[in-house]
């Protein structure tokens, strides 16, 4: 079973949270932001999240909080903000009508970019660069929905309650890299960071992460085989493995 509300705080930080990361990595993102001036985008959820989507010379950040803003779009409920990332829901702006061209020209675009490098077509992953893509998108994705589903998921809390404070590096071999932090029960994903982890895991290859993200293979198998090598203290990674194990149920 899933928690609107804790769907609703991984639609925020890990779905639309992702778009810092595409505006990064993808060329079509890239072109879709080409010449846009400095915009904001507040998402005022009731009773759930509230963040910011900062769109400056072709770059997007994502902050908590919805103060200052130019455009607000107010949800009345977690669900019906699932609704926005659904496709079943158009928010009514409350702040920054002279700007809902953005809206419209860009921002629906951008996120549709998103869903196509997310829910990728079979095909489009036969080519190399979006393959990377994909796999790299997803890595962030599962990294801070796992930051998520620990502090707002009834299951996934009591895991996160045992672990101990500290960071645990998450990457794959060649490529992206994410640090989980715990601190006092709470965690936090920071994203491109190392730190000085006291629990590594890492993914031997960017085919064995897409494939593992897919469920085309089983972790325990490639933790076997070497494939995904464990290191440090095991039992923080034992119960972030069981919010991970979490994650394919909210973004199935």
């Amino acid at each position: 079973m899933t928690d609107a509300k804790t769907l609703a705080y991984i639609n925020m930080f890990a779905i639309l949270g992702s778009l810092e990361n595409l505006c990064d990595l993808d060329p079509q993102a890239q072109d879709i932001l080409a010449g846009t001036k400095p915009v904001s985008i507040g998402f005022d959820v009731k009773d759930g999240p509230q963040a910011t989507l900062s769109f400056e010379d072709g770059k997007c950040l994502l902050t908590e909080g919805c103060a200052d803003c130019d455009i607000r779009l107010p949800f009345s409920s977690p669900e019906k903000f699932n609704g926005l990332i659904d496709g079943s829901v158009t928010p009514v702006p409350t702040k920054g009508f002279s700007k809902i061209g953005f809206l419209l020209k860009t921002f629906v675009p951008l996120t549709d970019r998103l869903n196509e490098v997310l829910r990728p077509a079979p095909d489009s992953l036969k080519d190399p660069k979006f393959f990377e893509l994909n796999t790299r998108m997803t890595f962030y994705v599962v990294t801070v929905a796992i930051a998520q589903l620990g502090n707002h998921d009834p299951i996934s809390t009591f895991s996160a309650s045992n672990i101990d404070d500290g960071d645990i590096l998450m990457s794959i071999k060649g490529g992206p890299k994410a640090i989980i932090r715990a601190k006092d029960h709470v965690l936090t994903t920071l994203k491109n960071e190392a730190g000085s982890p006291r629990a590594v895991m890492e993914f031997g290859s960017m085919q064995l992460a897409n494939d593992l993200f897919n469920d085309k293979v089983n972790s325990l198998a490639c933790i076997g085989d070497g494939s995904i090598t464990m290191k440090g203290m095991i039992s923080m990674l034992d119960n972030m493995n069981r919010i991970l194990d979490r994650v394919a149920l909210y973004l199935a």
